[in-house]
């Protein structure tokens, strides 16, 4: 406790405020003195949790920032870290208001950024599988799910519960963000970590169990699933670019076009034969069922070098140690 209370510049919290007024004191309540700076953004909360813990919280270090426009999570976030970064704090952790994260587990997130293991720590509520069944079901799935698209999207393939939104991360590498960019809504813990990856920052899952009580969860699955694949299916693409072709060339960068496109003509190829010998009513010949089966192997193996390079590559040596991300 003594290391992290002596952090130059300080820790702090950004608490996204909305609908969350009947948790939001008792978060605050159990923030340990290890923390310099609590930010709470009242992200225009039709039940004034702003003006609520203005009223009622008497902690020194509790700072209420108001939107005038609702902007989603991800834009509370940002207003947060912004503040955070504009006092000179060191360590930047995201809680919600909604009681679902035990803030006694700050120190637990901070400490591999303190010790240079990671530019960016997340919670993991999978890590104990005795634990997950207090999940629900269809969350359980969910998660499932997203964590695979998260994976091919933001190259960070040894993540899992992407839509965990406890999360810390070092101040000289939160300003080197683009926070005009970064998805104000739910997409935003899976945007981040594609905008990180961009940065080659180091991520790192924290184990964590999950709290649900009476809480009141704003998500609507039906409403994300087609926002979701498309803004991932937009990332893949950008994070391949930039990572393979912009910024660095590599035999992955070769694997990856010529597998698909011996996948794809082979597959073109085959199917198109099969179809005509099928009209005429005779056999496939089997040097066409070579021609098109051997593309397709190759294709496949190319394709598969490429994603056993891309996980290979997921960032190790954290970008907040290195002077050019420093700002005296």
């Amino acid at each position: 406790m003594s290391q992290l209370t002596s952090v130059h510049g300080g820790i702090a919290v950004v608490i996204p405020s909305y609908r969350v007024t009947a948790h939001i004191l008792g978060v605050l309540a159990a923030i340990g003195p290890e923390v310099s700076r609590i930010y709470v953004v009242d992200d225009l909360c039709p039940d004034g949790s702003g003006a609520l813990v203005r009223e009622q919280c008497r902690d020194p270090r509790v700072t209420v920032l108001c939107h005038a426009q609702n902007q989603g999570v991800g834009g509370a976030v940002m207003s947060g870290y912004r503040a955070a970064i504009d006092d000179g704090m060191q360590v930047i952790v995201k809680v919600d208001g909604d009681g679902q994260m035990d803030p006694r587990l700050v120190p637990r997130f901070v400490a591999p950024i303190l010790n240079g293991e990671a530019d960016y720590t997340k919670g993991n509520r999978f890590f104990d599988l005795e634990q997950i069944h207090q999940m629900p079901k269809m969350r359980l799935f969910g998660n499932a799910v997203l964590s695979l698209m998260t994976k091919l999207s933001s190259g960070y393939w040894d993540l899992f519960d992407p839509t965990n939104g406890y999360t810390a991360i070092h101040a000289d590498v939160a300003r080197h963000l683009p926070f005009s960019k970064i998805s104000q809504r739910y997409f935003f813990e899976t945007d981040i970590l594609f905008r990180l990856n961009t940065l080659r920052a180091v991520v790192q899952d924290v184990p964590m169990d999950a709290q649900y009580g009476d809480e009141v969860s704003n998500l609507k699955i039906s409403r994300i699933v087609t926002e979701f694949l498309a803004k991932h299916s937009r990332n893949f693409i950008k994070r391949l670019f930039y990572n393979y072709y912009l910024r660095d060339m590599s035999l992955a960068s070769l694997e990856l076009p010529l597998g698909l496109g011996l996948l794809g003509w082979g597959t073109v190829y085959g199917i198109s034969h099969w179809i005509a010998s099928a009209k005429a009513g005779i056999a496939t010949a089997p040097g066409t069922v070579m021609l098109s089966a051997l593309p397709v192997l190759m294709g496949a193996q190319l394709v598969l070098a490429f994603l056993a390079y891309d996980i290979a590559a997921v960032p190790r040596r954290a970008i907040h140690r290195l002077t050019g991300y420093r700002r005296d």
